[in-house]
């Protein structure tokens, strides 16, 4: 880590809290890490079991409070988690909407900051969007880099004017992502393929584009048009896609959407 910490304290073991101290575990984090969930999964009560987490110990205020709950259950535990806060503790917060002066006023501490990621993070390939104060001390920003790293990729610091339409892509993408995977293999369901074959083909090819995308220097632009030949099948289904009202006016006015909704989330 970029600097040592005394330990981690987690609060919410849920699908990207135990996901990022599977990380912490796996990378061989030398403090000790205290989750508290009250309804602990086989999986938290079996890292507790092997002695590589504390469970649900006594409440005491933390080097590093990490709240990775829901943001519509934050205003209902506001009382446990200060208890965690002490003068000197920071505090990352991976709820959407929740904006650092709301983090701050309410936990009575300026040392906080933002992080986003996606659910590709169980897997160690997702990105993680960090968002932390102006006034933030630079080895704050480095140790959070450092800590969220088990996720995958993290982009940041981003301004906190940004982290809305940076949430709206990756945030919420894999969600699109999975979608074009559906209606891919719904399709081809519809066209008289076998309804297995139609996923793994889907799956596959959802995944495959995305691997080679990330392996080259050519923007997305480029690869589809490298896949499209004049006069040819991809050609002839892309012209449907990408006609007027159809996925790229849909895709920005979804992103719109989810935008309103963060802001509707953290109240501005």
């Amino acid at each position: 880590m970029a600097r040592p910490e005394p330990g981690l304290t987690l609060v919410g073991g849920g699908r990207m809290g135990s996901a990022l101290a599977g990380g912490w575990i796996k990378s061989g984090y030398a403090g000790p890490i205290a989750i508290h969930d009250p309804a602990p999964s086989d999986l938290l009560k079996s890292w507790a079991d092997a002695d590589k987490i504390s469970l649900n110990p006594d409440p005491s205020p933390a080097s590093t409070l990490i709240v990775a709950v829901k943001p519509q259950v934050f205003p209902n535990i506001l009382d446990d988690l200060r208890a965690f806060v002490g003068p000197d503790t920071l505090v990352l917060s991976i709820m959407a909407g929740i904006t650092l002066s709301s983090l701050a006023g309410k936990l009575g501490t300026s040392r906080v900051a933002r992080a986003m990621p996606n659910t590709p993070g169980l897997v160690g390939e997702g990105m993680t969007l960090l968002c932390m104060p102006e006034e933030a001390a630079d080895d704050d920003t480095a140790y959070l880099h450092e800590l969220l790293t088990p996720l995958g990729s993290v982009e940041g610091p981003l301004g906190e004017d940004q982290i809305s339409a940076a949430t709206a892509l990756s945030g919420c993408g894999p969600g699109y992502a999975f979608l074009l995977a559906e209606v891919m293999a719904a399709a081809g369901l519809a066209h008289g393929l076998d309804e297995d074959l139609a996923l793994r083909l889907a799956q596959k090819t959802v995944q495959g584009a995305g691997a080679l995308m990330m392996d080259s220097d050519e923007p997305p632009s480029t690869l589809r048009e490298n896949v499209t030949s004049p006069g040819g099948v991809t050609k002839a289904a892309l012209d449907v896609l990408m006609r007027d009202g159809a996925m790229p006016s849909l895709m920005k006015e979804a992103v719109a959407e989810a935008i309103r909704r963060d802001r509707e989330l953290s109240g501005d």
